[in-house]
């Protein structure tokens, strides 16, 4: 599994807020918002076993796990599998339970619609006292706190009668888990599709109806958005056909990948109606007869209630299935990160894409993204006259829009460009730390300052205390009293720690050292991981990761300078880490992409020179912006073509700039490739913006100057726009002065 900063940073807020509401009088709800690929029943877990493990109270938690149709059985693999070596938590059925209560560190898992019927066995009274009123009513005699789990909330919390069913529960804490909630509670922990799409965890967009115009129609108050594609006109096995091409491109990038992906075309079949089975007998009679792909080749699958097919490996990333019909109910829960496309008919009369519809085509199926971006992206294919796009992905990430680029007109231009790596070892340990722990190790001549002969570890307990005077403050009781007017006093006594309470000792001084790095599982284990490399390169004489080995590290004599190792292990790791995290990725040979897609926060214009076919233009871009777009495509007699950039990864141009003392990529505006075969590179700019560009000019002009060096025919610079006319500033000594534009350095354009 990645270690993913949004996770951790979930389970933390996760973790402090329950304990905050915890200690507030009554019942409180945490609404828990993750979008679908990333990782929420992990998270969950992860936060459970965090949030029982090493508590300083003695509070003791009971938990129901409750889930629509089948999903809390998959829940409860996933957990059980997770806590398989740590044990921190108990997986339980209502079968499972022991003396008809729920124990202390125990998940109780239902399903939803079963215990929601009165006429259900476990919620109704019974003469045995096993039903679920019973189990929560003695669960609490026991004094522990309960907490309910609501997964997939939105399809379960509204209703008059699960709100009923949620006040027999009466849990002290309940956490709803939706990608789209629908109700609000006492605090609200959110992660953001952005910081997913960022740890290349699902896919950058989605992109309906490729290849088609799409037009907006509408902008609805709610923030949704209809859409009407010409694809509309299309019949079905046309739609098959064009997903089907996509599919073939799309194995043909992943094999330049050196990937065994092989990507799966879901085909979503409408609920149950009239004349639905005569549908999918037409879908499977048009890929038989047209494209070959039939169940007895295993090229195809079928997943509908009653007929199932061709389904025993489907989910792995070398599947030979390359297409699977399916109906809506099996998409909860359901995961194959290899599902890339995504194709519905005109049957369907209307739908709304939402998080939860394009859901199954959103995970990244080798938890990364690619260098070819047609393969961080989900399609969808559908011949509906009738498309709407839910406010919870019109905000960028559902693609309505596409061009490509005019390669009538293109050369290569082979431009050097930069991004910035993505780094996310400022927050927790990787691999490379045992290396750092093993050289401070070295450095500070651990081996040789540390003695093992070590036998046991002890704790000290008070004995014999006494307080005289309760109303004085004091910070430790006495020991020896020595004066009959003495307030306090005790007595101590001796206690040998077994090989369980070394263990949790020793994982607590790794969490401890781990400070100011958060103390996630993983991390903790890094620091273990190191120090028994160290036992092992050191002292082989000693089992690897033995309590012998922890018990050495615990001792009093020794325990200071394995501190010291690691502090000054984790401070040359983090200074390294920080170097790196400075340095930009260099991108050898850019050139402008082969296509790209746009959102409905885009709007098409009519642009000759647009070296995308169409341009499409942010309905929020400046007038700046506007203006030279129309400017440059005007001067047909000197221009080619020309490119607007975005602000994206390496998809987009960058040159470097400086930030204070750090190199950042810098995404110029606009790339402009002139007759004479000049290449421009100019950023608009104006007002405020103007006055601040000095660092971007000086990167700008650094760069243009370098390349130009070895052989390249580059220049450009800041663009503004005063009283109708373009000026330019070339200089890497840049000056705005607005009223004296000649003066600092400004020419007319």
């Amino acid at each position: 599994m990645k270690d993913l900063d949004y996770q951790i940073d979930a389970i933390r807020k996760l973790k402090q807020t329950s304990n905050d509401l915890l200690a507030l009088q009554g019942n409180h709800t945490i609404v828990f918002k993750a979008p679908t690929g990333s990782g929420k029943t992990v998270m969950l877990a992860e936060f459970l076993k965090e949030f029982v493990s090493n508590r300083t109270d003695d509070k003791e938690f009971s938990f129901i796990w409750t889930a629509p149709r089948k999903l809390h059985t998959q829940s409860k693999e996933k957990l059980a599998n997770q806590y398989k070596d740590s044990m921190a938590i108990k997986c339980s059925e209502f079968e499972d339970l022991s003396d008809r209560l729920i124990g202390p560190n125990e998940i109780l898992f239902l399903n939803w619609e079963s215990i929601n019927r009165e006429d259900n066995i476990f919620y109704r009274e019974n003469e045995q006292e096993f039903y679920l009123g019973k189990v929560v009513e003695n669960t609490n005699n026991a004094g522990r706190i309960l907490i309910l789990i609501i997964d997939e909330s939105h399809h379960t919390a509204g209703a008059e009668k699960t709100q009923g069913l949620i006040g027999l529960i009466n849990a002290k804490l309940t956490v709803e888990v939706s990608a789209t909630p629908k109700i609000s509670g006492d605090e609200v922990v959110t992660v953001y599709r952005q910081k997913v799409v960022e740890e290349e965890m699902i896919k950058k967009r989605i992109v309906i109806n490729p290849d088609f115009k799409n037009t907006i129609l509408q902008q609805m108050p709610s923030g949704d958005i209809k859409v009407q594609s010409d694809a509309e006109e299309s019949t079905n096995e046309f739609v098959i056909r064009t997903s089907l091409e996509k599919r073939v491109e799309l194995v043909k990038q992943f094999t330049k990948e050196n990937s065994t992906v092989n990507p799966l075309m879901l085909i979503q079949l409408p609920d149950r109606r009239h004349g639905t089975m005569d549908f999918k007998n037409e879908i499977i009679d048009l890929l038989k007869e047209n494209h070959g792909i039939t169940i007895d080749s295993g090229r195809l699958a079928v997943y509908l209630a009653d007929d199932k097919e061709n389904l025993a490996t489907i989910t792995k990333n070398d599947s030979p299935v390359e297409v699977m019909i399916f109906k809506q109910a099996i998409a909860l829960g359901w995961d194959c990160p290899r599902a890339s496309i995504l194709v519905l008919f005109r049957d369907w009369r209307s739908i709304v894409f939402s998080i939860q519809t394009v859901g199954r085509i959103m995970r990244m199926p080798d938890l990364k993204h690619y260098e070819s971006d047609e393969l961080n992206v989900g399609y969808i294919y559908t011949n509906l006259s009738d498309i709407s796009i839910h406010q919870d992905i019109a905000d960028g990430y559902a693609i309505v829009f596409h061009s490509i680029r005019n390669n009538d007109a293109y050369e290569k231009i082979n431009l050097l460009s930069c991004h910035s790596p993505r780094q996310r070892e400022r927050t927790r340990l990787s691999p490379k730390f045992v290396m750092y722990f093993l050289n401070a190790a070295d450095e500070l001549d651990l081996k040789n300052k540390i003695s093992i002969d070590i036998d046991q570890i002890s704790n000290q307990l008070i004995s014999d205390g006494i307080v005289t005077n309760p109303d004085e403050e004091f910070e430790h009781l006495q020991e020896g009293q020595t004066n009959s007017f003495d307030s306090h006093s005790s007595g101590t006594v001796e206690r040998t720690l077994n090989e369980e309470e070394v263990q949790i000792l020793f994982d607590q001084f790794s969490t401890d050292v781990l400070s100011p790095l958060y103390p996630e599982e993983r991390s903790v284990k890094r620091i273990n991981k190191s120090i028994y490399e160290f036992f092992k390169n050191e002292l082989p004489q000693f089992d690897y990761a033995g309590v012998k080995e922890q018990m050495i590290v615990l001792a009093n004599e020794n325990n200071q300078h394995f501190k010291d190792s690691l502090n000054l292990a984790k401070e040359k790791y983090l200074t390294d880490v920080e170097k790196r995290a400075k340095e930009l990725a260099i991108d050898e040979s850019w050139e402008i992409p082969k296509s790209l897609n746009y959102s409905d926060e885009f709007i098409q214009k009519e642009y000759s020179l647009s070296i995308m076919k169409p341009f499409y233009e942010k309905t929020g871009a400046s007038n700046v912006e506007k203006n030279f777009a129309k400017f440059i495509n005007d001067k047909n007699d000197e221009i080619e073509w020309w490119f607007k950039n975005g602000e994206r990864d390496r998809t987009f141009f960058a040159v470097p700039r400086k930030d204070g003392e750090d190199d950042v990529p810098f995404y110029v505006d606009w790339i402009v490739k002139y007759k004479d075969g000049r290449i421009g590179l100019f950023e608009t700019k104006d007002g405020l913006t103007a006055e601040t560009a000095g660092s971007r000019a000086k990167g700008l002009a650094k760069y243009i100057k370098e390349q130009n060096e070895i052989g390249k025919n580059l220049f450009g610079g800041i663009v503004i726009e005063k009283d109708g006319s373009f000026w330019i500033n070339s200089n890497e000594d840049y000056q705005y002065i607005e009223e004296n534009l000649i003066g600092s350095g400004w020419v007319v354009f």
